[in-house]
């Protein structure tokens, strides 16, 4: 079983914020069969108080996916990630990692890594709720707590309470002064303490995040950890995933080329606009340009990826909600659509 969990991690796509809802992991799935997926960070409170299936509802394609969770009380952790398994989540995973003014005020996300006993406590108290495996994203420290062995004992603590997996961001957390842009880009990043975590536990998964751009850089990572994380790369330059499966999964299938990706979408983009509605229509609510916002860097790199970009974002077309759209831009990259 260990084994399986490993393989299974071995690749993944980050939780962001505004970026990898249920569409865009849709999407993401086309180009990669086995890579892990993951939820934007949802709230206890969205969900414990707020419209359940608009947070978890999600494609049976999406799988393997997990959900991430942000908050700090045990008891409602216990409760959201009980929700998760109910909807089909393959993990729960916490939040240890964002630096945002506004989780920072729900008293969750990065500054828990000054709290590893209530970290611990969260984790045992989802671990009892559910079965499927209970993991933790978070960073290398916290402002100026640059000490290898602050994280060390954070992640020590809380594996005592039974967690296995932890994905490290490898750059500090900065709770004051930076966005949560700059923390992703100014504070340095430190693979080493990826590494060094990894030889100090080594019955624990570990999976290293922050600033992987390469299949060479991943190679580099894998022969220190179990598995890495990628996450601006892979949505800006979304087709490098289509590597992922060959090479790191022993899959021998061929990959699907970027046309094959977009005659995918279509159907999928036909059934949620038939299912929701367009926006605009009576009772309708989804905007065409909700599930090809994410498309745009499907083309990234080659000849005439501006002109796809530009009628994917075209608002008189995208009004229209005619998937078609997709096929107007595959044509504005001839001779790729031939």
């Amino acid at each position: 079983m260990k084994q399986e969990k490993k393989l299974s991690r071995r690749l993944s796509v980050a939780p962001m914020m505004d970026w990898t809802d249920r569409h865009c992991r849709m999407f993401h799935r086309q180009i990669t069969r086995h890579t892990w997926l993951y939820t934007e960070m949802v709230t206890t409170g969205a969900l414990l108080h707020g419209d359940v299936p608009r947070h978890l509802d999600f494609s049976d394609e999406e799988h393997p996916v997990a959900l991430q969770l942000g908050g700090s009380e045990p008891a409602d952790l216990a409760k959201s990630a009980k929700l998760g398994e109910q909807w089909g989540y393959d993990e729960i995973n916490l939040n240890c990692g964002c630096p945002s003014e506004r989780v920072q005020k729900g008293a969750f996300g990065a500054c828990l890594m000054k709290e590893s006993t209530l970290v611990a406590d969260c984790v045992k108290a989802m671990r009892d709720a559910v079965q499927v495996d209970v993991t933790v994203k978070h960073r290398i420290g916290v402002d100026d707590v640059t000490s290898y062995d602050f994280m060390r004992d954070f992640v020590g603590t809380v594996a005592d309470a039974g967690c296995e997996t932890f994905i490290v961001h490898a750059r500090n957390a900065i709770l004051q002064g930076l966005s949560p842009k700059e923390n992703r880009e100014i504070p340095p990043l430190r693979y080493e303490f990826a590494y060094r975590l990894k030889q100090d536990f080594p019955e624990l998964e570990i999976i290293v995040n922050g600033g992987i751009k390469t299949l060479q850089e991943v190679d580099t990572h894998l022969a220190h950890v179990d598995g890495v994380m990628l996450g601006r790369e892979a949505y800006h330059n979304p087709y490098l995933m289509a590597e992922f499966d060959a090479r790191y999964y022993g899959d021998d299938a061929s990959p699907r080329s970027r046309s094959d990706v977009i005659q995918a979408m279509i159907p999928y983009i036909r059934e949620q606009l038939a299912r929701y509605g367009s926006k605009g229509e009576k009772g309708g609510g989804l905007k065409l340009n909700s599930i090809t916002r994410h498309m745009l860097g499907l083309m990234s790199g080659l000849p005439h990826a501006r002109g796809f970009r530009q009628t994917l974002s075209d608002s008189r077309q995208l009004a229209l909600g005619d998937p078609d759209l997709l096929l107007q831009a595959l044509q504005r990259m001839q001779p790729l659509a031939a």
